[in-house]
């Protein structure tokens, strides 16, 4: 019984679907292109923000377990095999210990400026859309409105009322259509950013750690380059495996 229900209820919403987006004039179908593209946006955004992807928590308790001074070895082995970016920059971090901390700290900066703007990926095209879905649907109004205006007095009774209804529903519709789109995209928009916000934070917290342990007690002249010999090259540091 249930299931007829829904059969006979699916043909009509879909009716009144079509029927809208029908209604809303030419400017509707950017305004879809919009939709989707922001819709799928949203879903991958979602999937690559995962904890797990970004901030694994086996690689974040193995640097809150790392003792001041003790070697890495453990934590070099995990991070190779992980894709995560807290992973990648702890990588850079690891490969730079023979070098002055400054030096390392330049690279691991370098290296997260390029992780967050892999983060970042796709948030911009959102804030596109928060911007001119707005602005699409109030081109597809003044259309409407066009239209109505353009109608009056050219005929009259039934047809001429037909016309402006024709017209209005157009306004109405292309304006409602994209406030629909711009709303949760801007909703989906601040969540993201907020969200990459927090976990750069969180990132930039773990590998100072990491940093600050791996270099304890440490001194200054443990970096200082060594004197080349006569036809030898400079020493090369090797980073830690």
């Amino acid at each position: 019984m249930i299931l007829a229900a829904i059969t006979i209820e699916t043909p009509e919403t879909v009716n009144t679907v079509l029927g809208f987006f029908s209604k809303g004039g030419l400017f509707m179908w950017p305004l879809l292109a919009c939709s989707i593209v922001s819709v799928t946006i949203m879903i991958l955004r979602g999937l690559a923000l995962r904890r797990t992807k970004v901030l694994p928590a086996l690689i974040e308790s193995e640097i809150e377990r790392l003792a001041p001074g003790e070697s890495p070895e453990r934590l070099s082995r995990i991070v190779h095999h992980d894709g995560s970016s807290l992973a990648r920059i702890a990588r850079v971090a690891l490969q730079y210990l023979r070098s002055p901390r400054s030096e390392n700290v330049e690279a691991v900066q370098t290296r997260a400026r390029h992780e967050m703007v892999r983060l970042e990926k796709g948030l911009i095209i959102l804030e596109v859309i928060v911007g001119i879905a707005p602005l699409l649907g109030l081109i597809g109004a003044v259309s409407g409105l066009v239209h109505v205006f353009s109608q009056l007095g050219l005929s009259s009774g039934a047809s001429d009322t037909r016309q402006i209804s024709r017209g209005i529903a157009e306004a109405l519709n292309a304006t409602v259509f994209g406030l629909s789109i711009a709303v949760p995209t801007l909703i989906g928009f601040t969540y993201f950013s907020r969200k990459v916000e927090v976990m750069s934070v969180e990132m930039e917290t773990l590998v100072v750690e990491l940093i600050n342990k791996c270099y304890y007690g440490r001194s200054s002249r443990e970096f200082a380059p060594a004197k080349a010999s006569p036809g030898s090259s400079m020493p090369i540091s090797t980073p830690v495996a």
